[in-house]
């Protein structure tokens, strides 16, 4: 494992510490042992000189000078060092997250689907800038890109979602990208009309109902349906 440096600054002053890459960077997302991420004796303000920050100074920046207290929250607010050979490795899988919606979903102006190596050499084409957002969020932005080079389109289907009340504000985050119009019902539920790339409707159904325990009604609609009736 990669042992790196993570560090924060907190009251003017900058405290390092020596860590496991990726078991700090689980610790970051809530899901590792800070024990097992920590390869310091102490905190630092500078790691490479050695020079160990003051328990008075800990306490003023962080409310407590406890090692592991303190190690936590500088992995999980502060930056933790990427070697270059990580972030590539992130960056790649990123493409291939993109690259393997993209063909689920996209298909020509003839309704046949691409193949991986011609939306990869696309994505080299446009020169588009992956970033740490979910694959899904960028899928549409690639694809809008694409389309100054290739003729590509997402393939959709439009469905309309009635939701009880009491669910409502759980799963309406998860809504947001795909949403079309919405309205509350007088029972207070939710009604709304989603337009949901065919390939993604496996997986949204699975966490809507994973929140709703199925109590989601759906009916998939035409786009004339959709006109007529709202």
């Amino acid at each position: 494992m990669a042992t790196v440096e993570a560090r924060i600054k907190a009251k003017g002053k900058s405290y390092e510490i020596s860590v496991d890459l990726e078991e700090a960077l689980k610790v970051k997302d809530g899901t590792g042992d800070v024990t097992s991420a920590l390869n310091s004796n102490g905190i630092y303000y500078d790691l490479k000189k050695g020079t160990v920050a003051s328990q008075s100074d800990l306490e003023n920046a962080f409310g407590t000078s406890d090692l592991y207290e303190v190690a936590t929250k500088i992995m999980k607010n502060g930056e933790i060092q990427k070697p270059q050979e990580y972030r590539d490795s992130e960056r790649e899988a990123k493409i291939k997250q993109v690259v393997d919606l993209i063909l689920r979903n996209a298909v020509d102006q003839n309704g046949n689907p691409y193949t991986e190596e011609r939306i990869k050499r696309a994505i080299e084409e446009v020169h588009y800038s992956f970033d740490k957002r979910p694959a899904e969020q960028q899928m549409n932005e690639v694809v809008h890109k694409l389309k100054t080079v290739i003729p590509i389109k997402i393939e959709t289907k439009k469905v309309k979602l009635t939701i009880p009340a009491r669910f409502s504000g759980q799963v309406y985050g998860l809504l947001k990208d795909y949403k079309e119009k919405e309205d509350w019902l007088p029972n207070g539920n939710l009604q709304v009309i989603l337009n949901i790339p065919s390939g993604m409707q496996i997986d949204f159904y699975e966490k809507l109902n994973g929140v709703t325990h199925g109590a989601v009604v759906s009916e998939e609609i035409s786009s004339e349906d959709w006109r007529l009736r709202w």
